[in-house]
């Protein structure tokens, strides 16, 4: 006795791919990524609640490691707290910051697995490379991060003077640090934008490499906007970084063209408001083959008249 195997019907993914998905059920779909990207936050921020002070702790260091910063008889560093819930406050804001980067895998899948059937093949192959090279970067970035903090810190500090009893506010000081974090891991990501117009065909190699000093000017003069210390330490790091991972995602797009066999075309060289040159060589007209006489074709065989003309 035989069993027919009935066919296995489309998953979610290509139901969504194909358009075939009602908007109730893309609604469905969302509100249940919302909730498992909340539930993830929450676990995150229970991790993040039980390692705040660590984690206050290891921002405070590049204060703390300045000579001068701490009390000589207790050893702590000279953190003063003007409001009564402001320390409070201040743990809540680390433990959700650690809770979004613990559950960073889980919120960011929902996110992708929500916005991925609407993107082709070769986009969903990208944002992965993207993806990929985002958070190294973005590591990099607090890195300098923190060593730009401690050498402004020292450089403003020396500069206040031997007379001038200096003490930070806990609160003010942590914002301070984390925004410049975050701000330089956001500014790392750069070089990603650049090497995006060059994969979507937006900017070749070569006119990317033709904007190397508006993109100097550029980097230097965010650099000394964005950059919250007035030394120069911190805007010639983030500058020279930021110069750096240009001129690295300018070759990473020579290498892509090269694949691709960009700039071999025939109006490559070509602006996109120049006119093409025209060859007025004349062509050579060749003799043509002579041509045979053709043959005649034979009469048409007469018509039998016993037949009707349906048969």
């Amino acid at each position: 006795m035989g069993f027919a195997l009935g066919r296995r019907g489309p998953t979610k993914f290509e139901r969504a791919a194909d358009g075939s998905m009602t908007l109730i059920e893309h609604i469905r779909e969302l509100r249940t990524r919302l909730f498992r990207a909340s539930l993830a936050i929450l676990v995150g921020f229970g991790v993040g609640f039980w390692l705040k002070d660590d984690v206050r702790n290891l921002l405070e260091q590049p204060y703390c490691n300045l000579p001068g910063s701490k009390d000589p008889l207790t050893g702590v560093c000279n953190f003063v707290q003007l409001g009564v819930a402001d320390v409070f406050l201040l743990d809540l804001k680390i433990a959700l910051w650690v809770g979004l980067i613990v559950a960073g895998p889980v919120w960011l899948y929902q996110l992708w697995a929500f916005i991925a059937p609407g993107l082709h093949r070769h986009e969903r192959r990208y944002a992965y490379v993207f993806t990929a090279l985002a958070a190294p970067l973005f590591a990099m970035g607090a890195f300098l991060a923190f060593f730009v903090v401690q050498k402004g810190l020292e450089f403003l500090l020396q500069i206040s003077g031997s007379d001038i009893n200096t003490t930070l506010e806990i609160t003010r000081y942590i914002s301070f640090v984390t925004n410049l974090i975050l701000l330089f891991g956001v500014a790392f990501e750069f070089p990603l934008v650049v090497l995006m117009l060059n994969f979507v065909g937006i900017a070749s190699a070569k006119k990317l490499l033709s904007w190397w000093r508006v993109a100097v000017f550029v980097f230097f003069a965010f650099s000394a906007i964005v950059t919250p210390t007035p030394d120069p330490f911190g805007m010639t790091a983030l500058a020279i970084c930021l110069c750096a991972l240009y001129f690295a995602a300018v070759g990473v797009a020579f290498l892509n063209d090269r694949r691709r066999g960009r700039g071999k075309e025939v109006y490559a060289g070509i602006d996109d408001d120049e006119a093409s040159e025209l060859d007025y060589a004349p062509d050579p007209v060749e003799t043509g083959e002579r041509i045979e006489a053709a043959t005649p074709v034979a009469p048409p065989k007469p018509i039998e008249r016993s037949y009707d003309d349906m048969t």
